[in-house]
């Protein structure tokens, strides 16, 4: 059978092509559980059975967008009621608040919100490391810093290096969904090309910047599109070793403008547990060994599968997040906080020893055992929801140029 010929393949330490990929997404069955056998016995031989997790904070600063993506459910036009953009104040206060509670990262992204000034991004930077230094700044998407480039008049590399030297950390590697412009034209008209993401990885990666670098899949795109997306960052991973990690994101269609308002024809509405699953074999087995580290995002597809998914390749729990709005917005049921002494239950449950990492996996803790002591009073309410923050009028957007006061 041709499934098992390509995993034969792979375990003879062959590397997968893209036809191999594609043949892979077939599997069903026996097939399919011997695909997920293979990708797990390969996660223990890279990584062990230790699963990592990295407290953290999202800080998604403003909702508004001059862009209109057919996926994101989470901005608004600068005149919509519901837009906001959060005060220098307020996004500091939450800095200074995760660090207290154990946070070694914030995690910055948000809309581009029109009339923005072009050392936006930079002066935000540098205003977060003067009031908490030793936090980690994991922050702006490559769309960000195109935009934030653009309206600055500056070159991608002197952006980068700017933010760099204001204490930015590192990126997240998201704004991919599929890194082929056919469907990005389909799902995000408008959005960042697949070339000048690419430009804008490499450059960070040269600058010594480390990224994340994500998929986002289960909408219109073939097996065809997921493995040359996987292959394609498996290159530039050979190329500049910047990756520290791999995140499939699973469509989240429920809120979805494109879905809702019908934009997109041939939309898929579900994923099985099946299909998530097989994307984290498949991925697993594709970047194997370039990129080592597989996120299981339990915010995507709840605790339960992102635990499923441990036996399916992942090696890494994602986030606490605290505050987590976009994937909320979508429609995600999952919550925007997972407490660490739950994600350490769901690690611990799936056989695995949980370890705290900071944002480029370098190990803080490992949990041979439970702690004795309290963790810290986390609560979702001490956060506060997506929707009480959009009801409080300090938060509004106003037409303005947006700098930090």
């Amino acid at each position: 059978m041709l499934v098992d010929r390509i995993l034969d393949k792979q375990a003879a330490g062959r590397e997968l092509t893209v036809d191999d990929g594609a043949a892979l997404f077939t599997a069903e069955g026996d097939s399919l559980q011997r695909l997920l056998t293979v990708a797990d016995g390969l996660r223990r031989r890279r990584v062990g059975d230790r699963v990592s997790y990295v407290v953290n904070r999202n800080i998604n600063f403003t909702n508004v967008c001059v862009k209109r993506c057919g996926f994101c459910a989470f901005s608004r036009g600068h005149r919509a009621e519901q837009g906001y953009f959060l005060p220098r104040e307020e996004v500091l206060r939450r800095v200074r608040q995760a660090r207290e509670l154990g946070a070694t990262e914030v995690c910055m992204q948000a809309g581009l919100a029109p009339r923005t000034e072009g050392s936006f991004y930079i002066d935000l930077c540098a205003a977060v490391k003067r009031a908490v230094p030793e936090i980690h700044l994991h922050a702006f998407s490559p769309e960000e810093i195109l935009y934030g480039a653009t309206l600055s008049n500056r070159t991608i590399e002197d952006y980068l290096a700017a933010l760099k030297d204001a204490g930015l950390g590192s990126l997240p590697g998201t704004s991919a969904e599929i890194l082929d412009d056919r469907v990005r034209d389909l799902i995000s008209p408008g959005r960042i090309s697949t070339r000048d993401w690419m430009r804008i990885i490499r450059a960070a990666h040269k600058l010594g910047i480390p990224t994340t670098v994500t998929i986002m899949y289960g909408h219109v795109e073939t097996a065809l599109d997921r493995v040359r997306h996987l292959a394609l960052i498996r290159d530039i991973q050979k190329e500049t070793g910047g990756f520290t990690e791999f995140v499939p994101l699973s469509f989240v269609a429920s809120e979805a403008p494109m879905v809702r308002k019908s934009l997109v024809t041939g939309v898929r509405t579900e994923i099985t547990r099946d299909d998530v699953l097989r994307m984290y074999a498949i991925s697993r087995l594709m970047l194997d060994p370039w990129i080592v580290n597989v996120q299981a995002t339990w915010v995507k597809q709840g605790p339960e599968l992102a635990q499923a998914c441990l036996d399916a390749g992942a090696n890494d729990f994602g986030g606490t997040l605290m505050n987590e709005s976009i994937s909320t917005s979508a429609g995600a049921p999952h919550g925007q906080f997972l407490h660490p002494t739950a994600m350490r239950s769901w690690i611990r449950s799936a056989g695995r020893i949980p370890v705290e990492r900071s944002t480029t996996y370098r190990t803080l803790r490992v949990f041979e055992q439970e702690p004795a002591e309290p963790e810290p009073p986390w609560s979702e309410a001490l956060f506060g929801s997506y929707s009480q923050l959009i009801a409080s009028p300090d938060f509004r957007f106003r037409e303005r140029t947006v700098k930090l006061a």
